[in-house]
């Protein structure tokens, strides 16, 4: 008669009525028997717990470095697991590496067979190095496993099954979580790290938000990171540009923001962005990604008595909008769709206003910036294949710059800005054509530059120090320091993040 296990938990012991027939394997990888139990009830229960558990472990190892000797096994299986309305033939020592099939086998052991110890037993005879009889032969043993997980699929639960015998099983993006879940149950480490891996590569628009909340539900915390760095990279030119930026959870959004290491082409583009989102969020029905002028219109329709952010709806969005470097935007009509529209409060943008005219008649200093990460103006270029020079002009309080990536080679880039005049520049073209002109010969600047690529599934990261110079118009003066970096990623994300503090 065969028991079918319905739960992973172990039973007691594995002998029947004696505290003293826990097996555990010693170093010989023979069985020996554990120590007294204690008294009491809770003490009986924390030394059953912690026996088990060494003797699932040591079983682990013990089967685990026996099987990488062994060819796989085709014969008669061992256990047969009664799954998702399937029975699922199964052999030693391959099972073994489940810790969850491996409390089921030994629970069933114990319930099922009258001396569990010499069956135990004549598994580790057939283990035992030297052996080349066959071994003798052992009870097949039935187990059952109840999963109502919705992510596992029979052909996923196949998948990590048959991982069990192929350690290089293909895992396929569209499955993933399927396996990952399965594994989970399993307890399964190494195919569970396998499935963090191909997650990790597999990052994209559609997969992004997916794969964050499966590194949330595990607390696989490598995952989320993965996923928190992608995002930072791609929200803005990738994600942005797609009907996918509706699906980037709230929290996740939020730290992107915040992260010091976030992609902007500049404060304009990231504000729209997130405008977009919040507009994706208030229309379902919206399948495809609107113009711009379109999302305007949308806020400019709310109430005038009352912004946007202040409205109920507006409210738990606060924090999102709280981590923009709003006076990162300098242009008057940026600055005029920003009043016109009635999203932000009326206090925000007179600071923000404030701000911009008291730099304006001091020579363009902003006193109110302190700190490079929290507060710094940001521009970024996105350096691709196709470019071996790219580069863009930003004017800020009447000063002109331009930043700039250069390839040298295949792997050689460099990246810098540098201080232009504005009769070098051909204004209506680089839409700076009201922008105000200063007559000062230096200006002290704050900076730092930035560049991130993705290698083999990893980021790489090349930073200047944070550096104080006066940028004038001689040629020893006008430039910043180069960042050179040598890297085979591409594309190359380069950050421009400045202050200008009081001179």
């Amino acid at each position: 008669m065969a028991f079918r296990a319905e739960s992973p938990e172990p039973p007691p012991a594995l002998g029947k009525g004696s505290t003293s027939s826990v097996l555990i394997l010693g170093t010989g990888s023979h069985p020996t028997l554990p120590p007294r139990a204690p008294a009491g009830k809770a003490s009986w229960d924390r030394w059953k717990t912690a026996w088990q558990r060494l003797c699932i472990a040591q079983l682990q190892k013990l089967f685990s470095e026996n099987s990488k000797h062994k060819d796989i096994q085709t014969g008669e299986a061992d256990v047969i697991l009664e799954c998702l309305g399937f029975k699922w033939e199964l052999h030693q020592p391959q099972f073994f590496q489940s810790e969850t099939l491996t409390k089921l086998y030994l629970a069933a052991l114990a319930r099922d067979t009258v001396s569990p110890l010499k069956e135990l037993e004549k598994l580790l005879r057939a283990q035992s190095p030297g052996k080349t009889k066959e071994r003798d032969p052992v009870k097949k043993i039935i187990i059952s496993l109840k999963i109502n997980d919705p992510q596992v699929t029979k052909f996923a639960f196949a998948t990590a099954l048959k991982s069990l015998y192929l350690s290089e099983a293909d895992i396929h993006a569209d499955n993933v979580l399927g396996v990952l879940a399965s594994a989970h149950i399993l307890q399964f480490n190494s195919l569970f790290q396998r499935c963090v891996a191909v997650m990790m590569n597999g990052l994209s628009p559609s997969t992004i938000k997916k794969f964050y909340l499966a590194g949330c539900k595990y607390k696989e915390e490598q995952l989320t990171t993965a996923c928190e760095n992608w995002l930072a990279m791609n929200l803005v030119p990738l994600v942005g540009t797609q009907i996918h930026l509706r699906k980037i959870p709230q929290d996740l959004l939020y730290k992107v923001l915040k992260s010091p290491r976030l992609f902007t082409f500049s404060e304009f583009h990231l504000l729209k962005t997130v405008l977009l989102w919040v507009f994706l969020q208030l229309n379902n029905k919206v399948q495809t990604i609107p113009i711009y002028e379109t999302v305007l219109a949308f806020f400019t329709s709310f109430s005038k008595n009352c912004c946007f952010l202040d409205q109920d709806v507006g409210q738990r969005l606060m924090p999102l909008f709280l981590c923009l470097h709003l006076h990162g935007i300098t242009r008057g009509k940026d600055l005029e769709q920003l009043r016109h529209m009635n999203f932000f409060p009326e206090s925000w943008l007179i600071r923000v206003a404030a701000n911009h005219y008291h730099a304006l008649e001091n020579g363009g200093d902003m006193v109110h910036l302190k700190d490079l990460n929290t507060h710094a103006v940001r521009f970024g270029l996105l350096f691709t294949q196709e470019h071996t020079t790219h580069s863009e002009t930003i004017a800020i309080y009447g000063f002109f710059f331009e930043i700039k990536g250069i390839k040298h080679d295949s792997t050689s880039y460099s990246f810098y800005m540098q201080r232009m005049r504005h009769t070098d520049l051909e204004l209506p073209d680089v839409g700076c054509e009201n922008s105000p002109v200063s007559l000062l010969a230096e200006r002290l600047v704050r900076y730092e530059i930035r560049a991130q690529t993705l290698v083999d599934g990893k980021w790489q990261e090349f930073r200047t120090n944070e550096i104080r110079q006066k940028f004038g118009f001689t040629k020893s003066s006008c430039k910043s320091h180069i960042l050179k970096i040598q890297t085979v990623g591409i594309p190359i994300y380069a950050s421009f993040a400045f202050i200008f503090p009081v001179s």
